[in-house]
Order: C-alpha cells, then structure tokens, then sequence
C-alpha cells in the first residue's frame, strides 16, 4: 500500500513557475514508476510526465516538453514535478500516481488527492 500526498499548487502569472512534490508512503517507493497526470475542468484527466523506479527514464507529453521536468528522490520518498514558463492551459488539478511507468491511468495503482495549479494570463 502506497499513500501519495500532492503539494506546491498554488495561484501563479502566466511565464511564472511551480514546484509540485508529492510525498509518498512505505518503504517501497522506490519499486513504483511514478507519474504525475492533470485534470482540467471539463476535460479528461491526461498525463503530464512519467518517471521509473530509478529516474533514469523519463516521458513527457507533447505540450509540456521543455517546460516541465519531473524528478524523484529515493531516499526522501518523494517525486517531484519542476513547471517553468507556465501557460493559463496549463490551469488544472494535478495529481501524482504510483505504479508501473507508463502514460495510461490503467498503469498506476495509487493516487494522490491532487493539488490545483492556476495560471492567470
């Protein structure tokens, strides 16, 4: 059993940046790919960026790249994901999930909460 807990959403400009953490439980951390997906209002959820058990891979969908980054610490139990030149359609809940890595729902087991990222323009 994994128990994810989102932080750093927050209000922030249009060009501005975040940085989302998600802390996680058990001391199995280290076995799950982890991914981070958002949810805008009206729409599906969708995922952002994906990492392995070991961050040394990593996906990002088409309209985050080279924008965003994700990242993971063992050693802490915590995944993070770095937003830099955010963009009001980047305006969503994000939630972090544990599992296998992939960019597919059906690929992770455990969710977070979510936490709400809003960009004004």
């Amino acid at each position: 059993q994994v128990q994810l807990v989102e932080s750093g959403g927050g209000l922030v400009q249009a060009g501005g940046s975040l940085r989302l953490s998600c802390a996680a439980s058990g001391r199995t951390f280290s076995l799950y790919g982890m991914g981070w997906f958002r949810q805008a209002p009206g729409k599906e959820r969708e995922v952002v960026a994906a990492i392995n058990w070991s961050g040394g891979s990593t996906y990002y969908t088409y309209s985050v790249k080279g924008r965003f980054t994700i990242s993971r610490d063992n050693a802490k139990n915590t995944v993070y994901l770095q937003m830099n030149s955010l963009k009001p359609e980047d305006t969503a809940v994000y939630y972090c999930a544990a599992g296998s890595t992939g960019a597919t729902m059906s690929q992770y087991d455990y969710w977070g909460q979510g936490t709400q990222v809003t960009v004004s323009s």
